[in-house]
């Protein structure tokens, strides 16, 4: 967890944040890279940054011999570089390092990355010049997002190649986009009113050294993973509400002696969204006394998931106030020291986890919507079709949840256990963790796509259940749904309607719905 001693303390200035090199929160990571709200370097954190700057030059004035700074890189650490060639040296290494492929990542993920970068660097131990790091933020306030690709990164000296092309544009190199269109970075820098720095002795090691780019990719995983196990939770009790299943396994008493706090909360979520509901009072003398585990189980697994999705953003908060550069400056001892604070492997395991839990969340999701196309037994009509045989009705929506569903398995596979060896082998062991933390925004968008599958098949059950009102947050939330998916009458194309699910569960508004309703917040 993020130390209490610096707990949400990041301070607002004129509808943007000031970077304190001491805490970051995730919302705020979002709320600039996203939402492009302005940033800039506090006060105090500037001090720290000139001290750390002061101590470099001192350094390297004396003669010192300084990894990165007067040596090589990595297994050329102990040639010593020619002090005419010092500038060089770094600028070498950026374009060296920026050795990148694949499909761009995704403007935010840039930003997201620009702005723990930046974060990073105003703690004050990377000795970067207060220009280079004005201008990292000033890119994130005008707009101008480097062209970063997607593949690349071992995330063991953090992310160099993705981090390196984050660089090439701050020295006029590369590409970047402005205002939608993709430009040399030159061009992008002058139509922003910007000007390329020169790096300067340490600068080019200590703007690519580091974890960023997985971490900010993570970061917004999990407040995106946060939204979705909300939705899950409306969805679910929709989807039980139009089953005709029992709401006893929401009971305060079952769940108390399983206290798991993800598991309390849920039922806790789900005995508030069914509150008055004629549905389930309709059943209740009907005999049945256990539902299948996709339903009965709620509560259990998307608990458990809640409980992953807690446990990785305690993960993430710490890496994101943490500096992972190399060598690390003490501006008070004068001292520099050499570890391994780059390494991702925090981040790789709880991407990893925090991927395998989401795929549970689709997987007892998909049983879910099976379960309603199949639910003769409950009453509803073969694959709620309004005509079964001439009409098929939702089939092909479990067929899209299943492909989904079985797509995201294989992308569960833990990438964190897999370690190739880099630079002639200095970098013997590497985290993987870049690759984790993308495949997890993957199965985020797989997992989006099988939770709105089940919203459609909840929101048809439901109307074979008219005219018996729906619970409080079930009722909101069918409401909300049903302005933007029309009911399905006959036959027609599921796709626009999944897309439509999608939209609803990606801009907060099903969950909101439901939450006004209910008094009760469900993230």
């Amino acid at each position: 967890m993020a130390r209490p001693e610096i707990a949400a303390m990041a301070l607002s200035i004129e509808a943007g944040h000031e970077l304190d090199g001491r805490y970051i929160s995730l919302e705020t990571i979002e709320d600039i890279a996203v939402r492009g709200a302005r940033v800039a370097i506090a006060p105090a954190a500037r001090e720290r940054v000139a001290a750390a700057r002061a101590s470099v030059d001192r350094q390297y004035g004396l003669g010192s011999i300084i990894y990165g700074v007067t040596t090589g890189f990595g297994r050329m650490a102990n040639i010593v570089i020619d002090r005419d060639d010092t500038a060089q040296l770094q600028l070498n290494l950026v374009r060296s390092h920026a050795s990148g492929t694949g499909a761009p990542l995704p403007e935010a993920q840039v930003r997201a990355a620009g702005v723990l970068r930046a974060s990073s660097l105003a703690a004050g131990h990377s000795g970067i010049k207060l220009e280079t790091l004005d201008l990292l933020c000033e890119l994130l306030n005008r707009g101008v997002t480097p062209v970063v690709p997607c593949q690349g990164s071992v995330g063991a000296s953090g992310d160099l190649a993705p981090l390196a092309h984050m660089t090439l544009t701050l020295i006029g190199e590369g590409e970047a986009t402005y205002r939608g269109e993709r430009l040399p970075s030159p061009e992008a820098l002058r139509r922003a009113g910007l000007a390329p720095i020169v790096l300067g002795a340490k600068e080019g090691l200590s703007l690519v050294n580091g974890t960023e780019v997985m971490t900010g990719i993570a970061a917004l995983a999990v407040l995106r993973a946060e939204r979705l196990i909300a939705a899950a939770d409306v969805i679910g009790a929709l989807s039980l509400e139009a089953f005709l299943g029992t709401d006893r396994v929401f009971d305060a008493r079952i769940n108390a002696l399983r206290p798991h706090a993800g598991q309390v909360r849920v039922a806790d979520n789900l005995r508030a969204l069914l509150d008055g509901s004629e549905i389930m009072q309709s059943h209740r003398d009907c005999g049945r006394v256990q539902d299948p585990y996709s339903f009965r189980a709620i509560p259990v697994v998307h608990g458990a998931v809640r409980d992953a999705v807690r446990h990785t953003r305690g993960v993430v908060e710490t890496e994101s106030v943490s500096v992972t550069d190399n060598p690390l400056v003490f501006a008070a001892d004068d001292e520099f020291l050499t570890g391994a604070n780059f390494h991702g492997e925090p981040v790789a395991l709880v991407s990893d986890f925090l991927t395998i839990a989401m795929v549970e969340l689709g997987s007892i999701s998909e049983r879910r919507l099976y379960l309603l196309l199949n639910g003769e037994d409950r009453g509803l009509p073969l694959f709620l079709a309004r005509k079964p045989g001439l009409e098929s009705g939702l089939m092909l929506a479990q067929y899209t949840s299943a492909a989904l569903v079985s797509e995201s398995k294989g992308l569960a596979h833990p990438n964190s256990i897999d370690s190739i060896p880099t630079s002639a082998g200095q970098e013997d062991h590497v985290s993987m963790g870049t690759i984790a933390a993308r495949n997890l925004d993957t199965v985020l968008d797989n997992i989006e796509g099988v939770l709105a599958c089940e919203l459609l098949g909840a929101l048809a059950a439901t109307d074979f259940r008219r005219p018996l009102r729906s619970g409080a947050g079930t009722g909101a939330a069918y409401e909300r749904a049903r302005t933007a998916i029309g009911e399905l009458v006959t036959d027609r194309s599921p796709a626009p309607d999944i897309s439509a699910a999608r939209t609803l569960l990606r801009d907060g508004s099903l969950v909101a719905a439901a939450a006004a309703a209910t008094g009760v917040a469900l993230l």
